[in-house]
C-alpha cells in the first residue's frame, strides 16, 4: 500500500486527465473530475457495492452516445476517481499512477458511450 498527499494524488489525477489523445480530449464538454477518499453510501448502493468490493472511478452522467437534441442546460457529468482504493491496491508510485491513468480512461470512455466490455477489448489492444 501507498499512501499520497492530497496534492500529490491530484497531481496525478491531472496528469493522467492531461494524457488524455487530443482526439477525444477534444470532444470532452460539460464533464466535471472530482477526486473522493472513498466511494459514499448512495454510490455503494446504487452499484450494488458490498462492503469487501472496491471502486476506483466513477461516470455518473448521460453518454455522449445517449444525448439527444434537447440535451441542453444541464449540471456537468461527473467522473469521480477514489483515492483510498487505489492506494490500497497499489505497492509503489509508479504503480499507482498506471492504476490512476487506467481508471482515468475506463470512466471517460463511459462519458464516450463505451460499455465494459469494449472498453476491455480497447485495454487488450
Amino acid at each position: 500500500m501507498i499512501e499520497l498527499s492530497e496534492t500529490d494524488f491530484r497531481n496525478i489525477v491531472t496528469k493522467a486527465i492531461d494524457a488524455i489523445p487530443k482526439r477525444y480530449a477534444t470532444h470532452i464538454k460539460n464533464l466535471a473530475f472530482v477526486i473522493e477518499d472513498e466511494p459514499n453510501e448512495i454510490q455503494r448502493q446504487k452499484l450494488r457495492l458490498r462492503q469487501d468490493q472496491s471502486l476506483y472511478g466513477l461516470y455518473e452522467g448521460v453518454p455522449l452516445t445517449q444525448r439527444g437534441a434537447g440535451y441542453n442546460l444541464v449540471l456537468p457529468d461527473k467522473i469521480t476517481i477514489f483515492k483510498r482504493p487505489i492506494e490500497m491496491t497499489s505497492y509503489s508510485q509508479a504503480e499507482l499512477e498506471k492504476q490512476v491513468a487506467q481508471t482515468v480512461w475506463h470512466e471517460v470512455a463511459h462519458y464516450f458511450g463505451l460499455g465494459h466490455g469494449r472498453i476491455h477489448e480497447l485495454e487488450q489492444k
